[in-house]
């Protein structure tokens, strides 16, 4: 299997896959844009001691990514050599394993979504399941138990050389404040190979919940059991949580794990409200936040640029929650957004005649444009008046790249118009 791995075809395909991915470099520094030239310089000798078992992965850089919600959340980012060797051995073993996960399991697997995993909850709940058993693995990543996730993987991969490299990436550490700490247990967050991991260490629990009989459905760590009643999932919040803490011997969060009404409970970002699915109101906030992040006054970029990257934001967005059935609040938001944007014109067009000779060249009629120019009213006010407007108009921000949520929202349900 390892031949298998590092052969010439696979590693050509895990390379395009990591270069197409980008990423920060890792301890070693080495960006993915400098790594050919060093790949080509000493595969050879890297190639050698992957065969005879005497390669040792580097320990993975430790960032934290500041929530809007208060806290860091710990990110890993392995060297791209690292990376490389994940995405040769996931291409590998994704075959052998993905066959044998449950038809309820769609996070990180070929032809699977997040989109399905929201849609079959919407039609369990339709079929009568109307209590959700809502189970909180606490850090998950983080607590995978190594011992019992190599016997995983040992009843499919006999090679042990594999098995070795793969024990290797499990216990090859973090750098963090320029100090390597151990990893005694957890999966590599930030690698390639992470979410085949915990799929296959969650793989018993689908199973055992498909024998129990229950509907269920499960993205990577994210999964809720879906009952009839309020008494049955009471029931069955007591008795997975012992079997998960007893089996698998992860945490179980008391706190965030609950049973609630079907119509009140949150998966992957949508609520099931109505007989429909909706985007809940934590996933608009945060869209909002972000919104104002890349519209902020304060940032000193160029326009085309700010344009660029909050059209890449809005249609990533759209992208995942235009699933969502509600129209009403999309042209508000379009509104909303213009606003935000004309804003940032106003603050780079700071002086008087800046304003009025660009405004007056984008078609505004000069009084109002004047008017613009000399008002003492903020940019965020003076981007909802008339000259504003009628220089800066919607046609405008469509050609210098802005895109429309409403827009979006329609091509993803009316795609043939």
């Amino acid at each position: 299997m390892l031949e298998r791995i590092l052969s010439r075809d696979n590693l050509l395909l895990a390379w395009k896959r990591v270069k197409a991915n980008k990423g920060k470099p890792g301890v070693d520094g080495i960006t993915v844009d400098d790594f050919p030239v060093y790949l080509r310089e000493h595969w050879p000798q890297i190639k050698v001691i992957l065969l005879n078992g005497s390669y040792r992965p580097q320990p993975v850089l430790r960032v934290e990514i500041p929530k809007r919600s208060g806290g860091k959340r710990p990110l890993g980012i392995p060297t791209v050599l690292d990376r490389l060797i994940q995405q040769a051995i996931l291409q590998v073993l994704q075959p052998l394993f993905d066959p044998g996960f449950s038809e309820s399991s769609y996070g990180f697997r070929p032809k699977r979504s997040a989109h399905q995993a929201v849609r079959q909850v919407r039609q369990t709940i339709d079929s009568g399941c109307k209590w959700v058993v809502d189970v909180d693995l606490s850090k998950f990543f983080d607590r995978v138990d190594h011992d019992l996730l190599m016997s995983r993987i040992a009843r499919k991969v006999k090679d042990k050389r594999v098995l070795r490299l793969i024990g290797c990436y499990l216990r090859t550490g973090v750098l963090v404040n320029g100090d390597i700490h151990p990893t005694t247990q957890g999966v590599p967050q930030g690698g390639p190979l992470s979410p085949l991991l915990a799929n296959v260490m969650l793989d018993d629990f689908d199973k055992e919940l498909e024998q129990r009989g229950h509907r269920f459905v499960r993205y990577a760590d994210d999964f809720m059991i879906l009952v009839k009643s309020e008494r049955a999932a009471q029931r069955v919040l007591k008795s997975v949580t012992g079997w998960l803490e007893r089996k698998l011997k992860l945490v179980i969060n008391q706190q965030k794990s609950k049973v609630v009404r079907a119509d009140e409970c949150e998966y992957l970002g949508f609520i099931f409200k109505n007989k429909r699915i909706t985007w809940s109101d934590d996933s608009l906030r945060n869209f909002k936040y972000n919104i104002r992040r890349l519209t902020a006054r304060s940032w000193g970029i160029s326009m085309k640029l700010r344009l660029e990257k909050l059209s890449e934001y809005i249609r990533g967005w759209m992208n995942y929650f235009a699933l969502s059935k509600y129209y009403r609040p999309l042209p508000e938001l379009d509104e909303w957004i213009r606003r935000r944007v004309r804003m940032c014109y106003m603050k780079q067009w700071r002086y008087c005649r800046t304003r009025i000779r660009n405004l007056v060249k984008l078609g505004a009629v000069k009084k109002e444009a004047i008017f613009v120019g000399i008002s003492s009213k903020g940019p965020w006010k003076l981007a909802r008046t008339f000259g504003t407007q009628s220089g800066l108009t919607n046609q405008y921000l469509k050609e210098q790249g802005l895109v429309s949520v409403k827009e979006l929202w329609v091509a993803f349900h009316y795609p043939n118009g």
